[in-house]
């Protein structure tokens, strides 16, 4: 099971990764991301490093790669069907590309999990097309 995602915005692909690719500032995200608060003192680009969003959701850095302008991500733990006990397995990733004949890129967030007992997808899903949305109107 999985959710899949995706944008084209309007600057480019360093642009967009430079505000991106720092897991612990979620600063592009403002109005749906409250807060992002580091748990263990990693930087946002070094794997392992842990945070908490918006006081309820505890994920951690999985993948981290400059060069690809991607990076992976557990949720350990969160409310209702993102709890411990509701979700296993999950892995959430993002990925900016550039458009090359205009300048844009393409952003994609997917994840994937191994198996849950809630609607996952039902809470993710529109998550992260809001989240993509925001970033794009950022650019725009």
């Amino acid at each position: 099971m999985g959710t899949y995602n995706s944008i084209i915005v309007n600057a480019s692909a360093d642009q967009v990764w430079s505000a991106l690719r720092n897991f612990n500032d979620m600063f592009w995200a403002e109005g749906v991301i409250e807060s992002v608060e580091n748990l263990n003192g990693k930087n946002g680009t070094e794997v392992g490093a842990v945070r908490l969003v918006n006081g309820a959701i505890t994920e951690t850095l999985q993948s981290f790669d400059d060069d690809s302008m991607a990076f992976s991500y557990s949720i350990d733990d969160g409310p209702d069907v993102l709890s411990a006990d509701q979700v296993w397995g999950y892995i959430g990733k993002a990925r900016v590309a550039p458009i090359t004949a205009t300048g844009q890129c393409f952003v994609e967030w997917s994840s994937d999990w191994e198996r849950a007992k809630g609607d996952v997808k039902g809470f993710c899903d529109p998550l992260y097309a809001g989240l993509l949305g925001l970033l794009a109107k950022k650019f725009n």
